[in-house]
């Protein structure tokens, strides 16, 4: 391998999430979709035998090409630049590339994940974690090596380029990345790229890798040690790629016919028998944040209430494909359709019509098992389950409902009882499980949703008379509430593993490994807390409904409930409506709700600027600029973009004119400032607020990466393109792709990158370049 390839310093911008329609033609006409696979590992780990490999033995009709740094010279060793021509021409070809080279740092992968996301082709990386004595000794023995890399030398170029090593991210770019630790598991990821075939993908997410463990062995402590039979000894019996004992390996599940002109990119390999295919989703989805972003769901309202199958499986397909397209950016949310027989009719029209939508497969899948023991029987985590419930709320009954009451104990009845006392066809009603409940104790489940859909048998309540356009209307409602809620905890759990991120920060922020100190993150997590401080404590569901009946009788009666974490919100009665809002919102980030619908609470502060029947102004309390105030809206129901409609228009351009005119009274102060009118695309406060912000972003309470990037990339969404794409879609685009708020700091002018935040400011002190051409269009910033 060529250990110093060069490499750009700039990170990659995060891969597209939609494809225009040219490039899917191309993709069709090329016979299907192409994948680049970055090899990581130094010199030694097997990257060229792994290479040759899936080339020699790709039987699924996929071209892989290899693109080796060590002879793409003509045999000789070349640069990285000739790589990535060559990687892009293969690609126009139709081939699939396994770049070859050794990758270790995030700047040499950079490169290759931005040309995949220019080429709009998936991009893996494949990381050949094999033990550092194991390269080494392998660097050290070999003959004949392509790149003359190996003796005495190899040793030393292996222990300084494993120094340097950096673990791939998600937030480089890659859709997909696999860690190998010994030959079985390169084994099993050489097999399963030989079976992908050309119109197949495989699921997003980081898979296989281990823990952060002790560091490796060092060179010198490795070469002091005369007894090289522990080389093979940690490692266990050496087996090559080409000399695999057959019983040691578990085979891949065979392929069956598929029927003619009937592909089903629900399954990573077609023809999968339905206990193969449970075996590698379960797989699959135990990693990470997988768990705790995993809806498992019965058919509702197809069993006791026999509503017609054909037309539920189209319900299930359109709003799980709806749902998704949402949250196109956030990979790791799951929808799993459940049903206990091998043999289910809705799983398999389900499958089938999810096929010709062309849904990820690792997004959206079919699973055969108890409900209530998907983890403990069937190897699948999910933290929330759905139920098939009744009217009343009860046990009992049979089917899906009964089993969840019983496999919960008698927690569940009690916390159901503290949320609702029914629910009407159409809703669903979310309940936290305590923890003392068998199901959370032995599966994990922290969430149930209970959900009713409509009821097309004579013998129970609310028959619709076999009335399928009532029918069906009902069942797309009780479907979409059930997959809001679940969005609705998938938000809660991001925004806890980000709670140390600044208050206006959007809560699918990813964690950034390139942030120089934690304390800097914890530092700002104080001031949120100081922030709320100026609030009330939130008021029970009794308190709030009271309120709700004496201040704001013509708001709606929305709520999201939660007896065992009393920081979400709540808002009106769910016993009553048995309408369960679509958000879960932390304690902390209630407190622009309760100053815009009570702002008479807080008329003491000298932080309200204006008040108004639509609106209020107020001081950011920890602005991110010299002039920093928000334009928060009093509409209740109104808590994000995700909520603003056509008819909010006026409102929305009220909003506009208020903070253009309070950008104007500052810049009678100050002339020298310039500000930008916008929205964060999900915002870590609930209730829609427009940020008029100074760019000069000279402010101590500007900490971190993601203060930064929550203004200055497309995050931030400017309030004439809010406007301007309402009017013509009836809705607003936002951006919920975790990867923004973690890219490299930026200057918002000249675009030149630094290392950390005093650098960044130091810079924009100083820098006097123009600001992007697009900003100086449409009056999207606001000067003297």
């Amino acid at each position: 391998m060529n250990p110093d390839g060069g490499g750009s310093s700039s990170s990659p911008p995060p891969p597209s999430a939609s494809r225009g329609a040219g490039a899917e033609a191309k993709e069709e006409e090329r016979g299907g979709k192409q994948v680049v696979v970055v090899l990581v590992g130094p010199p030694g780990s097997g990257k060229s035998t792994f290479a040759d490999a899936v080339v020699a033995g790709s039987n699924a009709g996929r071209r892989w090409v290899r693109i080796c740094q060590d002879t793409i010279g003509n045999g000789k060793a070349g640069t990285k630049i000739q790589c990535l021509k060559a990687t892009s021409d293969a690609l126009k070809e139709g081939k699939s590339v396994l770049i070859d080279r050794c990758n270790l740092e995030r700047e040499q992968r950079a490169d290759f994940v931005k040309l995949g996301s220019t080429l709009h082709v998936d991009v893996h990386a494949v990381a050949l974690d094999l033990p550092a004595k194991v390269c080494i000794s392998r660097a050290v023995s070999r003959k004949g090596h392509e790149g003359n890399l190996q003796g005495g030398k190899a040793a030393l170029v292996v222990n300084r380029m494993l120094q340097k090593k950096e673990t791939p991210l998600l937030t480089e770019g890659f859709s997909r990345i696999m860690s190998c630790n010994d030959d079985g598991d390169i084994k099993k990821a050489v097999d399963l790229y030989n079976a992908l075939g050309p119109s197949d993908s495989l699921p997003s997410g980081i898979f296989c890798q281990k823990s952060k463990g002790p560091v490796q062995v060092g060179i010198m402590k490795f070469l002091k040690k005369g007894d090289t039979s522990t080389v093979e000894k940690s490692s266990g019996p050496k087996i090559t790629l080409s000399e695999t004992k057959p019983e040691q390996q578990k085979p891949l599940p065979k392929h069956e016919k598929v029927e003619e002109g009937m592909s089903c990119p629900m399954e990573i390999e077609k023809g999968l028998n339905d206990k193969n295919e449970n075996e590698e989703h379960a797989k699959e989805c135990d990693s990470g944040d997988v768990d705790s972003c995993t809806l498992a769901f019965p058919s509702i309202s197809t069993a006791d209430f026999q509503f017609d199958l054909d037309r539920a499986s189209d319900i299930i397909v359109d709003t799980a494909a709806d749902f998704l397209q949402k949250f196109d950016n956030i990979t790791y949310i799951r929808l799993v359709l459940v049903d206990l027989s091998e043999k289910s009719r809705i799983l398999s029209l389900v499958k089938e019509k999810a096929s010709k939508k062309s849904i990820d497969c690792s997004r959206f899948f079919t699973f055969v098992g108890d409900i209530t023991q998907l983890h403990t029987k069937g190897g699948l985590r999910c933290s929330v389950i759905a139920n098939a419930a009744n009217w009343r709320l009860k046990p009992g009954g049979g089917g899906v409902n009964a089993a969840i009451f019983s496999a919960a104990g008698e927690s569940l009845h009690h916390a159901t009882k503290k949320c609702a006392d029914a629910l009407r066809p159409g809703t669903s009603v979310v309940v936290p499980l305590p923890s003392i409940s068998p199901l959370h104790q032995r599966e994990g489940v922290t969430h149930v949703i209970h959900v009713l859909g409509p009821n097309m048998n004579p013998m129970r309540p609310d028959y619709l008379k076999n009335d399928y356009i009532k029918g069906s209307k009902i069942l797309h409602e009780a479907y979409n509430s059930l997959f809001e809620n679940f969005a609705s905890i998938v938000r809660g759990h991001m925004g806890k593993q980000n709670e140390k991120l600044g208050p206006e920060m959007s809560a699918s922020g990813g964690t950034s490994p390139n942030d120089t100190k934690m304390k800097r993150e914890d530092s700002h997590g104080s001031e949120r807390m100081k922030k709320h401080k100026l609030l009330p404590p939130i008021m029970t569901v009794k308190q709030q409904h009271e309120c709700t009946k004496a201040n704001m009788p013509n708001y709606h009666d929305k709520s999201i409930t939660s007896s065992a974490a009393p920081n979400q919100a709540r808002e009106g009665d769910t016993k009553k409506s048995g309408v369960v809002a679509s958000k879960t919102w932390g304690s902390w980030a209630q407190a622009l709700y309760e100053l815009a619908m009570h702002p008479e609470k807080y008329k003491n502060t000298d932080s309200i600027m204006e008040t108004s029947d639509e609106f209020i102004v107020l001081k950011d309390l920890y602005p991110k600029a010299k002039r920093h105030v928000l334009v928060i809206s009093r509409t209740d129901g109104l808590d994000s973009l995700a909520d603003v409609k056509k008819e909010h228009l006026p409102l929305l351009r009220r909003m506009h004119s208020a903070g253009v005119k309070w950008a104007q009274k500052f810049l009678e102060e100050d002339a020298s400032l310039v500000f930008r009118l916008g929205y964060h695309s999900v915002p870590s406060m609930r209730q829609l607020h427009l940020h008029i912000i100074s760019q000069d972003f000279d402010s101590t309470s500007l900490k971190n990466k993601k203060h930064w990037n929550s203004f200055t990339t497309p995050f931030f969404r400017d309030s004439v393109d809010v406007i301007e794409e309402i009017e013509q879609h009836g809705s607003a685009t936002a951006s919920s792709d975790e990867k923004i708020l973690a890219m490299e700091l930026r200057c918002h002018r000249c675009r030149s990158a630094h290392p950390n935040i005093p650098k960044l400011k130091s810079h924009i002190a100083n820098c006097k370049s123009s600001f992007p051409s697009h900003l100086l269009q449409k009056n999207r910033l606001t000067s003297s």
